[in-house]
């Protein structure tokens, strides 16, 4: 009997035993998170900047005109507008060469000064932009040596000779025509942007 009480046991504790063997699948979630810094570096080469010339008078068109309300005083002023006609950018600087011409195309006592006070720098001209600058004058008042008496001071002028910066010339009507006193004096202010 105590025989069968200790095989009995011994099965109760094999069975026990076979009954912890058992395998458990078990899924374990990991979460990685990784941080990497990336460095691009880039090489950017720029153009050079393409080389602008002088305007030339083949580059340009240009109107004289009386600026409306100006006479005063006196005085009266034009503006000198020049447009780039050609197909690359241009510049103006300083005082042009200006001469004024009679109805048949003779020069005329012609002298250039600066006008209002300003920066002397260039100004770059877009095909189809203009430059402009004013020009101040009296076309009634007689300079010394000039006729003063029922006689006008000079002849009058019908058209502008102008050599920009980079030569050349070109000639633009006087509108409307107009003596110049004091021997052809025009007093030109600084360029300026226009247009275009």
């Amino acid at each position: 009997m105590q025989r069968l009480l200790s095989i009995g046991l011994a099965g109760t504790a094999l069975a026990a035993l076979a009954g912890c063997g058992r395998m458990h699948t078990v899924t374990v979630t990991r979460t990685v998170t990784v941080t990497r810094t990336v460095t691009v570096t880039r090489t950017v080469t720029a153009a050079a900047p393409a080389t602008v010339a002088a305007c030339t008078g083949s580059d340009l068109h240009g109107t004289f005109r009386a600026v409306p309300g100006s006479p005063g005083a006196g005085g009266i002023s034009y503006l000198l507008t020049l447009t780039n006609t050609s197909g690359s950018r241009c510049f103006v600087v300083g005082l042009p060469g200006l001469r004024l011409l009679d109805a048949r195309g003779r020069a005329l006592p012609t002298s250039v000064s600066h006008g209002r006070p300003g920066p002397a720098g260039k100004v770059v001209v877009a095909p189809g932009g203009s430059a402009s600058s004013q020009a101040r004058f009296s076309p009634d008042i007689p300079g010394p040596g000039e006729p003063v008496l029922g006689r006008q001071c000079e002849p009058t002028a019908y058209s502008l000779r102008v050599t920009p910066t980079g030569g050349g010339t070109l000639t633009v009507a006087v509108s409307p025509p107009t003596p110049v006193c004091e021997h052809g004096s025009l007093r030109l202010d600084p360029w300026q942007r226009g247009a275009g």
